[in-house]
């Protein structure tokens, strides 16, 4: 569908468009929030990053007038974990939703409540990856507006998308994961049978356009989410960017063998089992490289229409932009695709904060972990930060006032490895993988693992299974582990020792009480 055709497309209106909230009265200055949110993408795979192969024009020039973070990390390296960590502010071991599709505590204020509670319309469109997935559960949450897609077969049944493609697509029963049944030899296998104009992607640019087109008609402030699916896997691309990358030849990770694979822990052994690369034909791996890179082009494309439509609409100067990803993909590296492992591949993330005339661009090499985003975005609206949350602002350090912000030293991570729940293995069977209390989850008593990272060294614990211990500085593929060199048995000591405080003093705020009542 080309632009003419998109216009006319949101001109005409769709069956799932909610009715027009009309116009408020002002609410002052206000900034806006757009929150462009992806999922599953690599630090490495933007050209304002470094990435001198892979075409991202429109995040490229959000990234000129940003403040582009190149140590960012995410708190979880797993889509339901970070995600909820984005939102409320909170570790993982805090909120408590550890593992996809599972239910968040209540009691737990997101950001679109926050907002919501302070005059902002709030909006989320794409995928939000709550449970119950459900647009009532969304909007309980603090959004007002839902345009829901998970991009999991089992929620279709929830999705807006699926419901607008049954009334738009002439073959909508097609499977957006299905690649085409007419590719030829040499070229790409993962060509996809949908046609761009009616996959996810599409979808989530065009409503995002339209909500911004009728929040540009309110007085009133708003908080959009606007969340892609791609370019996590399958890694089916439509034309015309299953050809974009055509004829390229993008570097392959170090091969690994599954001896190199048996002297990890236990835990990352299992994890690896279950997504493995490890003896991939290295032609194969390439176009996935090559429909991974397509992937991000194309949600790039949509992020194109966004910026313009936010410019048109005389909103742009007022509104902060956040580019962030919930975590990255191994592509190969270290034997697998995916993520839920602590490499750097997975947790290390992109992100981007852009506010005109506030923030100042550049490229910051400062270490700063998800959760700080939300204390940050309600430094620059002007609005209190909760005393639960556990992130810290980092406003001062983008807005000229960096003598008064102290930069971190360490960043942390936390993830259930390996994960309660296995991909379809080669047959197509899908493997589910049960906690057990007591027991564990597939052989490994406590699979919940924690990672510290400091400039140069990152430690990862595995209770009961030993670690890792990898030099960044003079290793950044964390090819050597030294948790077993005695030369290093005090950096090991050091790190845990980490761990430990920030395990306990994370929580202080909800478990000591300011005074006694009586």
């Amino acid at each position: 569908m080309d632009r003419m055709n998109r216009r006319k497309f949101l001109q005409a209106g769709t069956v799932l468009m909610a009715p027009n909230l009309g116009q408020s009265s002002p609410e002052g200055e206000k900034p806006n929030v757009l929150i462009i949110f992806s999922d599953q993408f690599r630090l490495d795979c933007l050209g304002a990053n470094g990435n001198r192969i892979i075409k991202t024009p429109n995040l490229d020039r959000l990234a000129s007038g940003a403040a582009n973070f190149t140590n960012a990390y995410v708190q979880a390296a797993v889509c339901v974990p970070s995600r909820i960590s984005y939102l409320t502010g909170r570790y993982a071991h805090s909120h408590k939703n550890r593992v996809n599709y599972t239910p968040c505590d209540p009691r737990e204020v997101m950001m679109q409540r926050i907002l919501s509670a302070n005059g902002y319309e709030t909006a989320l469109v794409g995928k939000l990856h709550f449970y119950p997935p459900t647009a009532e559960h969304a909007r309980s949450t603090g959004f007002d507006q839902v345009f829901l897609d998970d991009g999991v077969q089992s929620t279709d049944p929830y999705s807006d998308y699926v419901r607008w493609r049954k009334v738009h697509d002439p073959a909508p029963d097609a499977s957006i994961d299905a690649p085409a049944k007419d590719i030829r030899k040499g070229q790409n296998p993962y060509r996809a049978a949908v046609p761009y104009e009616f996959t996810p992607t599409f979808w989530t640019g065009m409503q995002t356009v339209r909500l911004l087109r009728e929040f540009g008609a309110s007085h009133k402030p708003f908080f959009l989410f606007s969340s892609f699916f791609k370019p996590h896997s399958p890694y089916v691309v439509p034309s015309p960017y299953d050809a974009m990358y055509d004829g390229i030849e993008i570097p392959l990770p170090k091969a690994v063998t599954l001896e190199d694979i048996h002297k990890l822990p236990l835990p990352v052994q299992k994890q690896i089992g279950r997504s493995p690369a490890y003896d991939i034909d290295p032609t194969r791996l390439q176009w996935i490289y090559r429909s991974y890179y397509a992937a991000v082009s194309m949600v790039d494309h949509e992020v194109g229409f966004i910026l313009d439509e936010l410019e048109r609409s005389g909103k742009a100067e007022n509104t902060i932009i956040v580019f962030a990803t919930d975590h990255g993909d191994q592509l190969g590296e270290h034997g697998m695709v995916g993520k839920n492992v602590l490499f750097e591949a997975s947790v290390h993330v992109p992100m981007m904060v852009r506010f005109p005339n506030r923030v100042a661009p550049g490229n910051y090499s400062q270490m700063i972990e998800a959760v700080d985003v939300l204390p940050t975005l309600l430094d620059l609206c002007g609005l209190p930060v909760p005393e639960n949350v556990q992130g810290r602002s980092f406003a001062s350090l983008i807005t000229g006032k960096s003598d008064h912000y102290t930069p971190r030293e360490t960043v942390f991570c936390e993830n259930i490895i390996p994960e309660v729940f296995a991909p379809p293995n080669r047959k197509g069977t899908k493997v589910y993988h049960p906690f057990v209390p007591g027991l564990g989850e597939d052989g490994i008593l406590h699979p919940d693992a924690k990672m510290v990272r400091t400039k140069r060294w990152k430690l990862n614990y595995y209770p009961s299974c030993d670690g890792e211990l990898y030099d960044l500085e003079n290793d950044p593929g964390e090819s050597r582990n030294l948790w077993t060199d005695p030369s290093c048995a005090e950096v090991v000591r050091t790190l845990k020792s980490a761990i430990l405080d920030w395990l306990i003093t994370a929580d202080q705020n909800d478990q000591i009480a300011p005074r006694w009542l009586v």
